[in-house]
């Protein structure tokens, strides 16, 4: 099983890990996409206000834009550790003992605007750029990723796919049809849909699921795990999704 999560906006800056090496990332399919998106990122930093412009940023985020000049050679740390906010709070992946961290490196992607899916534990750097930016000299991201990423999942031949990212991420590289997947929608007991409570939620499923480590091949074989801890799967209105219920 393949857990597909989505990125965050906020990240830790610096890193102790060695300078980024695209070629360590997971699904080395994408490495030519990824060198084009790096290589616009880069030429994009150069420029500052145009940076800015197109990032979306103010004077006082421009620490962004240098942490796009200097992506070839920055410092990583972990995809897992990098990023902050909601879900990563709540997975607190740091705190886990070192088993549970492996099989995050085992069984996790993180979904990144600039590098595509990427391993839990592969080393990236400090970066900005997010699912709807369109960079100059480049199509948008969704016609420069979706198709190439698909079929590099598809290449990965896996049993199954649990989706947790945002519809944004979802669009950057649809999980193909030939992969049996579930996408996991995170609403109350009576139906409602959830925003602040969809992201803490998946970051505590995720988290759950690295304790207990479990040995998953199948939606079946995870409701049967969700079972035994508590936790609550329900089919969902939409073909290929799963509501994932919790309390309001």
């Amino acid at each position: 099983m393949k857990i597909l999560l989505p990125p965050s906006e906020t990240k830790h800056p610096g890193g102790g890990g060695t300078p980024f090496d695209v070629d360590a990332l997971a699904l080395p399919a994408l490495r030519s996409r990824r060198d084009e998106v790096i290589g616009a990122l880069v030429d994009l930093a150069a420029d500052e206000e145009a940076a800015r412009t197109v990032l979306k940023l103010s004077a006082r985020q421009a620490g962004d834009v240098a942490h796009n000049r200097m992506l070839r050679t920055a410092a990583t740390m972990p995809a897992v550790d990098r990023y902050t906010g909601v879900l990563y709070d709540a997975l607190d992946a740091a705190s886990l003992p070192a088993a549970s961290r492996r099989w995050l490196g085992d069984h996790v992607w993180i979904h990144s605007a600039p590098f595509g899916p990427v391993g839990a534990l592969d080393g990236i750097p400090p970066y900005r750029l997010a699912a709807g930016t369109s960079l100059p000299g480049l199509p948008a991201l969704r016609r420069h990723w979706a198709e190439a990423t698909s079929e590099a999942i598809a290449g990965e031949e896996l049993d199954f796919v649990l989706d947790l990212r945002s519809e944004a991420y979802v669009a950057l590289g649809p999980v193909p049809a030939s992969t049996p997947s579930a996408y996991v929608r995170v609403v109350t007991e009576h139906g409602k849909a959830l925003n602040h409570f969809n992201k803490k939620s998946k970051g505590l499923l995720v988290r759950r699921l690295a304790e207990s480590r479990p040995r998953l091949g199948s939606l079946r074989s995870l409701r049967r795990w969700a079972d035994g801890q508590g936790i609550v799967f329900r089919d969902a209105q939409e073909t290929g999704a799963v509501e994932l219920v919790v309390a309001e």
